[in-house]
């Protein structure tokens, strides 16, 4: 991680999210006071889960991942952060650390903003207030989502939502599957590496994708949807 400074070339002096152009000037100068700009370089650990927090994040630019911790190595990938997304919201609202982890999958610039200035101009700036959290609540929703696929949908149905969800994300970053390792698939599916590998080749001899190494092309959408559906 390093810190970006005011004289350097990509130094970014105000936060580019909606919700910051309704702050009054002394608001915003205020949010202004208490953030400082980093670079994360790749694989470099955004947020820890159980880690005190005493700030939110902003991702400028790059992409991250957010996951949750379990015992040894394996995790639970939840979503893929992109540009203009904040990270730690919960931590505004619900307690002092983080609830899950996130780590860089390419390089990202990011605002780290001290949480406490967030609370602050939420509590007195009812439209910031608003659209904080919504996306907050956005979020959560998210997370439900994915509790319900896990809960209801079988290997093939949940391999097959990710790899639509991933997909999705190509028309910002066309190599994102490229990014992700066949292991990092699993784990956004919740099964295991080697019945990922063994689903993708099943896909691709049913002609539903196509495979080249790390990257993944998808042929046959509403397939993909029917069993995603279907689960």
């Amino acid at each position: 991680m390093r810190t970006i400074l005011e004289t350097d070339s990509d130094f970014v002096c105000d936060i580019q999210a909606p919700c910051f152009q309704m702050l009054i000037p002394e608001e915003a100068e205020m949010v202004r006071a208490s953030k400082i700009q980093v670079l994360f370089r790749k694989d470099d650990n955004l947020t820890k889960q159980g880690a005190f927090a005493s700030y939110i994040l902003f991702i400028i630019s790059g992409y991250a991942k957010q996951y949750l911790e379990g015992e040894g190595t394996r995790n639970f990938n939840l979503r893929i952060i992109k540009p203009g997304e904040f990270v730690g919201l919960s931590a505004v609202f619900s307690g002092n650390t983080f609830t899950y982890s996130s780590v860089a999958i390419t390089d990202c610039q990011v605002f780290l903003v001290e949480k406490e200035a967030i609370a602050k101009v939420a509590k007195e700036n009812g439209k910031f207030g608003f659209q904080i959290i919504k996306r907050y609540s956005e979020q959560n929703a998210n997370l439900l989502e994915i509790i319900n696929s896990l809960i209801h949908k079988q290997m093939n149905g949940r391999l097959s939502e990710i790899l639509l969800y991933i997909d999705s994300l190509k028309k910002d970053k066309e190599e994102i599957f490229q990014l992700l390792s066949r292991k990092e698939l699993a784990d956004f599916a919740g099964i295991s590496t080697e019945s990922t590998v063994k689903i993708l080749k099943s896909f691709e001899k049913d002609r539903l994708i196509e495979l080249h190494e790390k990257d993944i092309k998808i042929l046959n959408y509403e397939t993909l949807k029917e069993i995603s559906r279907k689960g």
